[in-house]
């Protein structure tokens, strides 16, 4: 299920610079555009956690699947800027709901297995990063109006596809939300642990504890590293080296195929071994070092290697910093929790993307060194942390 939402999710990602773009949209207006989505987000995540302690998890996540389906509809068929916004905002209200999912497996989960399985939400991700941006981009219209999809298809289906332009991958992505709205009503089941109603906290009472604080401020300095580089990659390499949409796209392909083969199959080892906190710490250093890398190369193999690296970087960190949260909750708030710690990525998203947009109109390695600085700032939080026991 997660991983059907995350492929919707992945096809939009590389195609909304574009579509943004294709309506005359600033740098600094896409970063605006990227910054809606994520500002919803950041308000409702809590929000759905808190539900999902009270009523359940399952009800929460098809109310959200229905709604995430609905935006798409709503962006795949914009013929505005105002319609582009008004369809982010829609899908970050319900695209909340990754804090429920991952509450969900952690109660289906025992803590010795959680960093694992946090692990294999992560290579939901990454799987969602390779299939998403390779139909996005095989769908989306190059610069030049040419159809990427004519090589696949035939001639004929630029005639089909034309009218709907960007659109065409996002309501397909809309399509996937449906289907996955189908496939959940049929096989999700509540999880025991949330048979009956819980009482739900704030955020604020949340926060209280100085783990979870440490933690949530963590991820919001490196989800700060995470958005300069995804906000601005697609304009970077357009304006430095021409490149398309379906080029963007299989790089992305590229780094989510290394994170998701660190995520997916070499995490546990690598926890039983040396811990949550030394990974997550590793995996923050390299990936300082790679962002700062990039806009200093001059060549797209040469640029290749610093996004492999930080590739690999973020396959390392992520699923350990998921774990440590998960165990830092109890029963009866583990949904708040888990809604408070992606809000903290969500608001990285509010901001990120309008302070990369900015600093990208000043210097086109701005948003690099800004990444390799907030990802620096997270290192240092995490070697605070502790390993479980």
């Amino acid at each position: 299920m997660i991983i059907i939402d995350l492929i919707g999710f992945g096809i939009v990602m590389p195609i909304l610079p574009y579509y943004a773009k294709s309506f005359d949209a600033s740098p600094v207006v896409l970063g605006l555009l990227l910054a809606a989505y994520p500002a919803f987000q950041f308000v409702f995540g809590p929000v759905w956690g808190r539900v999902s302690d009270r009523i359940g998890r399952r009800p929460v996540i098809l109310l959200t699947i229905t709604g995430t389906a609905a935006a798409l509809l709503m962006l795949g068929t914009a013929s505005s800027l105002a319609w582009l916004f008004a369809g982010r905002v829609l899908g970050g209200i319900f695209g909340a709901n990754i804090s429920v999912a991952t509450a969900y497996i952690t109660d289906v989960t025992d803590e010795s297995e959680r960093t694992r399985w946090m692990g294999m939400v992560g290579a939901s991700f990454a799987v969602g990063f390779i299939l998403g941006p390779a139909v996005g981009g095989l769908l989306a219209p190059n610069l030049d109006g040419s159809w990427p999809a004519e090589a696949v298809f035939g001639s004929g289906i630029s005639s089909v596809v034309e009218p709907y332009g960007y659109g065409i991958p996002v309501l397909l992505a809309a399509a996937l939300a449906i289907l996955n709205g189908v496939f959940a009503t049929l096989s999700l089941k509540e999880p025991v642990r949330h048979a009956v109603a819980q009482t739900g906290i704030g955020r604020l009472e949340v926060l209280r504890d100085p783990v979870v604080r440490r933690l949530c401020v963590t991820n919001l300095a490196y989800s700060m590293a995470v958005t300069q580089l995804e906000s601005i990659f697609a304009y970077f390499m357009v304006d430095r080296f021409g490149y398309e949409a379906l080029q963007v796209a299989f790089i992305l392909i590229g780094m989510g195929v290394l994170m998701g083969g660190v995520q997916g199959g070499g995490i546990r080892p690598l926890v039983q071994r040396f811990g949550e906190r030394r990974l997550t710490v590793t995996g923050f250093a390299i990936m300082a070092g790679s962002f700062i890398a990039i806009p200093f190369v001059g060549s797209v193999s040469l640029t290749l290697i610093p996004l492999a690296l930080s590739a690999i970087g973020r396959g390392i960190a992520q699923p350990p910093l998921l774990g440590l949260v998960s165990m830092a909750t109890t029963e009866t708030n583990r949904g708040a929790v888990m809604g408070t710690f992606q809000s903290a990525a969500s608001l990285a998203r509010v901001f990120g993307p309008a302070i990369a947009g900015a600093a990208y109109a000043l210097l086109e390695a701005g948003p690099f060194l800004l990444a390799s600085g907030f990802v620096a700032c997270a290192w240092v939080l995490a070697r605070g942390l502790a390993d479980r026991d």
